[in-house]
């Protein structure tokens, strides 16, 4: 039977204001009333006491949170006044030539099934494609991605593929798990921290604390990174090496650690496989010869890597200064190479931390919203999938989807007709934004479901409201595999409605099913999809939750993976051999663009650009560019230039700094005033198909 919107929302209400008086906590610094929750930003996953009332957010740390222990970066402080914003949608709409019209959700949900369907009948279910959201839970992700199978393609995926794919595809190659292997916890033991391609106390601030404080207890750091980080600067060996070197400077260091004896013999014997094919490469590496490649001395790689391997336990962490290559796939492998030659896996305050960007990029590939994954990492190729044809009860397709960075090109040649886009902004965010907007325009369909009038939303045919995270319930999952709850804060605006809601309503009318009913229900489901959370029930996970694997083996997680053996069985060595960037400086492009983001900004600045405060701090793009190439070219500090490359050119002003080298320029992605993704190309990993952003040949116009 069918449950109609009005049960479905004055239930879904009921039980949650059950959970608010259960869940909430008296804040130790004030009487004020606090509903404990989850940061809605990075992949650390802050608990946060909130109190709102009359627009305004009194925000805490939990003490007690394992995970951040109170502490909170400026984001989750002053972040999230973005959910009372006058610019949030607050009705469903459907376009009317150049105007929206305001409708019912009934009318909405009904339009987009009818369409849907006959777009699935018209030209076959492949010319749909869906993109989920690691801003939602894993009960919408779960739920979109079930969708777009039961319809028959998929054609699912989301962020992950333009920041951690890679991740994804290299870990598993390796280990068997595509995740970090202990916990934030954990790295108060560690005593050599190796931070590659990662600004830590920018992007994860947190995290950087952590380091930072170990640091100055004696533990020992390296970093290597093109830009002189905070963290580069309290090194005590940093590698200021070349954009797209990754793999030479790490099968340099681990020349090194091979030639001088520094390697685990025994966990290599007894826990690995293929390390002769992976040594004879690594003896092609010696520091003197890639010096020439990554324009790093050998006696700091020499050191670097000498510190690493002999100061155990060491913890790799990395975020997308190694995934966002078309070889970071092998970068991956090659961090993964140098932890498994020195037993650096499966110990306490050891292991391999892939920081991850969006609070739930984790969780949302947990569950499948990837088009090479069905929930739990299963191949569509597997008989694995025949688990989720009994569960769903549904015939399901075998073959590999459209991945994130395929399908705006499959929607400019007409094979892809309409796309359902749930919380991402791909106008601001994608590589070759060209053929993006080329893509949009071509589609028959484009359903946006999303909390802003963003970049992307203009170019839909339906808009349907959704709730912010401090609006819903259900569950996201950290960068160290915890499932932690998210409650409530405040009441939606208008008729905006949780994401998991909307889905239900069209799995609903699609597929002629019962809805669900909570976000429990879609995660009791989960529960028997994916055997990494089959251990867990709902309520068990507030206030602390728990890190995966949860099941019989775990029944309260685990807090460090691969302790007795690998997911995969043996840890697998890869002999990964240095290859070129797609692009590379020449004469007509004499500089290379390097991407990220800022302390103050997240994503595609749809949601800090709407604080007042953030937006006070970091009102406006900029390009960093060295002080010595700002004398040659004659840019003056706040100077407006321009950056153009083989595929596009954007004009902003010049932050001359000493932060980073000669002949690289940085510009962060969150301002639409100044699109850097315009400059990034279509070349894509061939393993992950992740763009390369953090390569591109540029030449800089004063």
């Amino acid at each position: 039977m069918k449950i109609g919107y009005q049960l479905i929302i004055n239930t879904y209400y009921a039980a949650s204001s059950v959970c608010f008086r259960r869940n909430i906590f008296k804040s130790r610094q004030n009487s004020k009333i606090m509903t404990l929750t989850v940061c809605p930003y990075c992949g650390t996953g802050c608990q946060i006491e909130v109190d709102y009332s009359g627009d305004h957010y009194t925000v805490h740390g939990y003490t007690r949170s394992a995970v951040n222990e109170g502490k909170l970066c400026i984001k989750g402080y002053q972040g999230l006044s973005y959910a009372s914003s006058h610019d949030r949608i607050t009705s469903p709409m459907l376009r009317s030539g150049d105007t929206w019209v305001k409708v019912s959700w009934d009318e909405a949900i009904d339009y987009v099934v009818k369409r849907l369907k006959e777009i699935r009948d018209r030209y076959g279910p492949d010319a749909i494609a869906f993109q989920a959201s690691a801003k939602c839970t894993n009960e919408e992700n779960y739920l979109l991605q079930k969708i777009a199978r039961m319809i028959g393609t998929n054609n699912v995926d989301h962020c992950a593929r333009s920041c951690h794919s890679s991740t994804v595809a290299g870990l598993i190659r390796t280990l068997g798990t595509a995740a970090a292997t202990g916990s934030i916890k954990s790295l108060k033991s560690t005593q050599t921290f190796f931070v590659i391609g990662s600004n830590t106390t920018e992007q994860h601030p947190i995290i950087g604390t952590t380091i930072i404080k170990q640091k100055k207890a004696g533990k020992k750091l390296i970093v290597a990174d093109p830009r002189r980080t905070k963290l580069a600067s309290i090194a005590d060996v940093f590698l200021q090496f070349k954009p797209g070197s990754d793999v030479a400077l790490l099968n340099s260091m681990m020349f090194v650690i091979l030639k001088r004896g520094l390697i685990d013999s025994e966990f290599i014997k007894s826990r690995t496989e293929g390390f002769e094919a992976f040594a004879e490469e690594i003896e092609k590496y010696p520091p003197e010869l890639t010096e020439q490649i990554t324009g790093v001395p050998p006696d700091l790689v020499e050191k670097a890597a000498e510190i690493y391997a002999s100061n155990r336990p060491s913890a790799i962490l990395y975020g997308m200064g190694i995934t966002q290559h078309i070889h970071g796939t092998e970068n991956v492998m090659s961090v993964s190479n140098l932890a498994l030659m020195t037993g650096n896996l499966g110990r306490y305050g050891s292991g391999i931390f892939p920081l991850r960007g969006q609070n739930n990029v984790q969780g949302s590939s947990d569950m499948g919203a990837l088009s090479e994954f069905y929930p739990g990492y299963v191949p569509p190729d597997s008989p694995g999938v025949e688990k989720f044809e009994r569960i769903w009860e549904a015939k399901l397709p075998r073959k590999v989807g459209l991945m994130l960075s395929e399908m705006f090109d499959a929607a400019i040649d007409g094979r892809v007709k309409a796309i359902y886009l749930m919380g991402e902004n791909p106008v601001i965010t994608e590589a070759n934004l060209s053929d993006v907007e080329r893509g949009l325009k071509n589609l028959e369909l484009f359903v946006v479901q999303d909390i802003f009038m963003t970049d992307t939303a203009r170019y839909a045919h339906v808009i349907l409201p959704a709730t912010s995270a401090l609006e819903k319930e259900g569950t996201f999952t950290n960068t160290e595999r915890r499932i932690q709850r998210v409650v409530p804060v405040k009441d939606p605006p208008g008729d905006a409605r949780p994401d998991w809601w909307i889905l239900s309503q069209i799995y609903s009318k699609i597929f002629d099913r019962e809805a669900y009913r909570s976000p429990e229900d879609i995660f009791n489901e989960i529960r028997l999809a994916i055997p990494n959370y089959s251990g867990v029930r709902y309520s068990d996970l507030y206030p602390d939750g728990k890190q995966w694997p949860i099941n019989d083996q775990h029944p309260e997680g685990a807090e460090i993976l691969h302790v007795d053996k690998f997911a995969r069985g043996l840890g697998r060595f890869m002999a990964i051999p240095y290859k070129s960037p797609s692009e590379s400086p020449d004469e007509e492009y004499p500089f290379i663009l390097t991407t990220g983001r800022n302390y103050y900004h997240w994503h595609s600045g749809t949601m800090t650009r709407r604080s007042e405060i953030l937006e006070r701090e970091s009102p406006n793009p900029y390009v960093e560019i060295s002080v010595n190439d700002a004398k040659k070219l004659s840019i003056r500090n706040g100077q407006t230039i321009t950056i153009e490359s083989r595929h596009g050119s954007i004009k902003l002003p010049a932050m001359v700094t000493s932060k980073i080298p000669d002949g690289i320029v940085f510009v962060p992605f969150h301002f639409k005033e100044a699109r850097v993704n315009l400059l990034v190309g279509e070349n894509l990993d061939p393993y992950s198909k992740i763009p390369e952003f953090k390569v591109v040949a540029v030449k800089v116009k004063a």
